[in-house]
């Protein structure tokens, strides 16, 4: 949308980033009345949640950052009458394995069924691994069972939770290391792993690691909905902020793309926000600011100095496949990558690779995790390439800090993506090169992402996908903070993007919560 539609001088809202959240809040806000402005950088609205042709002349549009949905409450779907279609994958994981001269794949089904027992007993020998998973996951769903419904209601206090939880469970998961709880739980190296990766997916930490960051990524992994069931969106990462964009504007609010902000102000009572559009600088006045973007970024814009740059920790490599290949184990590939496929995630290696990547270099083995989108939604692929056996793959690398790329990003990002895919191959019964299909320019269809190629295209500081540590979904008691953890230290500026308190992934809750902590000061 053009800048010149901007006719306005003065707003109610005037919204900082066009991304998922900054749009969910535009649509509640608009919503009820309140005349508001998005301003987005980029040439669309979506942020890092967006579908996008990647490869030049070939019809397939891939989630090219941002590639699930999780913690999206339904509740914010059928407020804003939200026109998706999520879909539940067949399989949770699957996790190929070389052990004493077997190829063997670790099954995870969903919903669990006896496929899943027998595959932990093919693995460990017996059924006392699979007990041990079925307890503990029952356990942390009576706790997301307790979070989940807190997540679009004023914060509570941390007691008042712990008080609904079984005190050993609390424990484990929100005052001691996350290491600790996998360690006593489970025996097995793999099975280790694979509970233990929804704690480091984003997030550069020791499972030992004091600071318990570990453990708040696991909980967000786990409370999405209070299932923690991570889905397919039908047409992509975009069809999900395509939507909230037609409800955003449905609701009456004004989209402005290439719109790069210069400045906020505010102070307390008034707000101003100056950006570089098509026709030149523009400014706005309006009563309140909402920043769906990083806090460094907001403290830059305000012009303030930045204390602490985030850093991002991954490595994103998007595939297009001219077939799946065969696995060593035998497994059907289909199944294998229809869920989460791990690679080389074992609890030693997660823990070898952190120690790598905090010692300045690559991991030599690096744990990473691949998924294909279009077994579970073959719509974001032409028919042409659907009947010819096309597929995408999705490789998330975890362990990959931006300060690993800093000195030269073009040849160690070539050299991780080639570890990667080194580590995918080994699990491979054929060569991965001849699978992968190729552009109209006879190049291979991939594409890679360090966490330095990620802030330059999507603005995200550091490459850190949750814009900074993940905080906990509660207030610590006798903490001061307001009541929807989007405040700031200005009472007309708050925070509506993944660095509020209940931040991170693609929710829009920080910016459902920023919307209604502007609403419920209404009189």
């Amino acid at each position: 949308m053009a800048d010149s539609v901007v006719s306005k001088g003065f707003y109610d809202v005037i919204i900082v980033g066009g991304g998922h959240n900054g749009l969910v809040a535009a649509a509640y806000l608009a919503g009820a009345g309140l005349s508001t402005l998005v301003l987005e950088q980029q040439d669309h609205t979506g942020g890092a949640a967006v579908s996008e042709r990647v490869f030049p002349g070939v019809d397939a549009r891939l989630s090219r950052y941002s590639y699930l949905v999780s913690l999206l409450p339904d509740k914010i779907v059928a407020d804003l009458g939200l026109s998706l279609d999520l879909r539940s994958r067949p399989v949770a994981s699957y996790t190929p394995i070389h052990r004493s001269g077997r190829d063997l794949g670790l099954l995870v089904e969903r919903p669990e069924a006896a496929g899943t027992r027998s595959s932990f007993a093919a693995l460990t020998g017996s059924d006392r691994e699979y007990d041990a998973w079925v307890r503990f996951y029952d356990e942390v769903a009576s706790l997301a069972a307790v979070v989940a419904p807190t997540l679009l209601e004023p914060l509570l206090p941390a007691s008042s939770l712990r008080s609904r939880v079984d005190p050993a469970l609390w424990s484990a998961l929100v005052e001691r290391p996350f290491g600790e709880v996998v360690e006593s739980r489970f025996s097995d190296d793999t099975v280790r792993g694979v509970v233990a990766t929804d704690a480091v997916i984003g997030t550069f930490a020791r499972l030992h690691d004091e600071s318990l960051i570990q453990n708040r990524c696991f909980l967000y992994h786990l409370i999405g909905n209070g299932t923690g069931e991570w889905r397919v969106p039908v047409g992509g990462m975009g069809a999900v902020t395509d939507a909230l964009a037609n409800a955003a504007r449905q609701a009456g609010a004004v989209l402005v793309t290439n719109a790069e902000v210069l400045s906020i102000d505010a102070d307390g009572n008034n707000g101003a926000v100056r950006w570089l559009g098509g026709d030149g600088e523009r400014s706005a006045d309006c009563s309140y600011v909402l920043a769906n973007v990083a806090p460094a970024t907001l403290a830059r814009l305000r012009g303030e100095s930045v204390a602490d740059r985030p850093e991002g920790s991954q490595l994103k490599i998007n595939l297009l496949l001219n077939r799946l290949p065969r696995l060593r184990s035998g497994d059907d590939p289909a199944r294998a990558f229809a869920g989460t496929f791990h690679i080389n995630e074992d609890y030693s290696q997660l823990q070898t690779a952190y120690d790598e990547a905090a010692a300045g270099v690559l991991p030599a083995v690096p744990p990473a995790e691949v998924y294909c989108h279009s077994l579970t939604d073959p719509s974001i692929l032409s028919p042409s390439l659907v009947a010819s056996g096309h597929h995408t793959l999705t490789v998330f690398g975890v362990h990959f800090p931006a300060r690993l790329f800093a000195s030269d990003n073009e040849s160690t990002r070539a050299e991780a993506v080639r570890r990667v895919l080194a580590g995918l191959e080994s699990y491979l019964d054929e060569p991965l090169e001849p699978c992968i299909a190729r552009d109209a320019n006879g190049n291979p269809c991939l594409e890679a992402k360090t966490p330095l190629d990620i802030e330059a295209a999507v603005g995200m500081p550091g490459g850190h996908i949750f814009h900074g540590n993940l905080q906990w979904p509660w207030l610590d008691d006798n903490a001061e903070a307001g009541p929807w953890g989007v405040e700031t230290d200005t009472a007309n500026l708050l925070i509506c993007g993944s660095g509020a308190r209940r931040g991170g992934a693609v929710s829009g809750i920080p910016g459902h919560n920023a919307a209604q902590a502007i609403l419920t000061r209404r009189p």
